[in-house]
Formats: structure tokens, C-alpha cells, sequence
């Protein structure tokens, strides 16, 4: 599969631009886009609350991702190298257009998913050491830190498969086959669709009908 994808941040830009060069890109090199992936979103947001999210999840060895530049991955550096990263670990090419890149089953493409690898992880150790000098210093203020008693945490064990699920459920796929897909029980799915998505997928229809 050949997969065009396309982002921009507001819904004054036009995603017309970023098509052109995408199809005359495939054009000159004999590739024909099989899907186009198009969102309107910030490239701040994590891969799991866009569209590119459930690219990631659902491209396989030997795909192909075209897209105009870098930055339409993300706009953090970090989130470009993890994106990166795991695409070079799952086989998955993909090459941008004004940035010249073209990553895949190359030497050079191992090479440099070693290096953005061992970049990503610096990054999360920097993270997770300037997060825990954070909370000391909050501690030593007296804040305190947590949730209030008796909230239950916003993150479930799903939530970064959340467009992956939606889309099984669209499909018609049993929860049966969603919890043995991603090594959980069935009430853990049940539990997650009732908590995540159906209040999502309500407040949805809510918005139509009074439209």
C-alpha cells in the first residue's frame, strides 16, 4: 500500500498544495497513492489523537508513506524521530518531498533508525529527569500532587490505541477479537468503549440532531 498523507494546522490552509507536489512526486517516479490520509490539526498533538495515529497502527512491512515534508509528522523534533523510529522498526518506507528523505531497507535507513532510536531515548530520559526535578520542587512547595481521591485516571491501557479500536468497531470487529488483538480481557474492552468512545460517539449524534 502507497499512502498519501496530508496535515495542515488550521482549516484556513488549504491541503491543495501539499496534494499537488505529493501527486507529482509519485507522477515522475511511477507511484500511484492507493489512500490519502487528510486532517486539519495541529502537529503539536501526539500521533495517537490524529488521523496519523492510525496510519502508524495500520501500515505493514513494505508500505510506502509520501508526504510534503517532515514537519507535517509533527512539529516537535522528538515526536518526528519516535514516528521515524518505529516506522524504520515495522519496515515501513517513507520518503518526504521538499525535505528529500527517503527512508527504508536501506544501510543507511538502519543506520540512521539506530541513531533515532538513541536520540528518542536520551530525549525521554531528559523528559523524565526534568519532570521528576519538577515535582520535587513542587513537593518542597507543599503542592500536592495527584489526582483528587476518587477520580479515576483519564489514561486507560487503550487510549493510544483508541483510533485503531474505533476503527475495528466500524468494521464490525467482535470485542472478542479486539482483546485477544491487543492482550486484554474482554471487560477491559467494554470498559474502555463505555468510558472512551461511546461518550464521544453521544456527544456527537447530540451535536447533529440539534444541528
Amino acid at each position: 500500500m502507497v499512502y498519501g498523507y496530508i496535515r495542515v494546522s488550521t482549516d484556513r490552509q488549504s491541503v491543495e498544495n501539499q496534494r499537488f507536489e505529493i501527486v507529482r512526486y509519485c507522477k515522475k517516479n511511477g507511484i500511484a497513492i492507493d489512500q490519502w490520509i487528510e486532517e486539519t490539526i495541529s502537529g503539536a498533538r501526539s500521533p495517537e489523537k490524529r488521523l496519523l495515529g492510525t496510519l502508524l497502527d495500520r501500515a505493514k512491512q513494505g508500505d510506502l508513506i509520501v508526504c510534503s515534508e517532515l514537519s507535517r509528522l509533527g512539529r516537535s523534533m522528538y515526536i518526528i524521530m519516535s514516528i521515524l523510529h518505529n516506522l524504520l522498526l515495522n519496515g515501513v518506507n517513507i520518503c518526504t518531498i521538499k525535505d528529500n528523505y527517503r527512508l527504508g531497507d536501506t544501510l543507511q535507513s538502519k543506520i540512521l533508525a539506530f541513531a533515532l532510536g538513541l536520540v528518542a531515548e536520551i530525549e525521554r530520559d531528559l523528559i523524565s529527569q526534568r519532570t521528576k526535578e519538577a515535582l520535587a520542587r513542587r513537593r518542597s512547595e507543599g503542592v500536592r500532587l495527584g489526582r483528587p481521591p476518587g477520580r479515576k485516571s483519564d489514561r486507560l491501557k487503550l487510549s493510544p490505541h483508541e483510533g485503531e479500536i474505533r476503527r475495528l468497531l466500524a468494521e464490525k470487529v467482535s470485542k472478542s477479537e479486539i482483546s485477544r488483538r491487543y492482550g486484554v480481557c474482554r471487560k477491559t474492552v467494554i470498559s474502555f468503549i463505555k468510558r472512551q468512545i461511546q461518550p464521544s460517539n453521544e456527544t456527537f449524534s447530540l451535536a447533529y440532531n440539534s444541528a
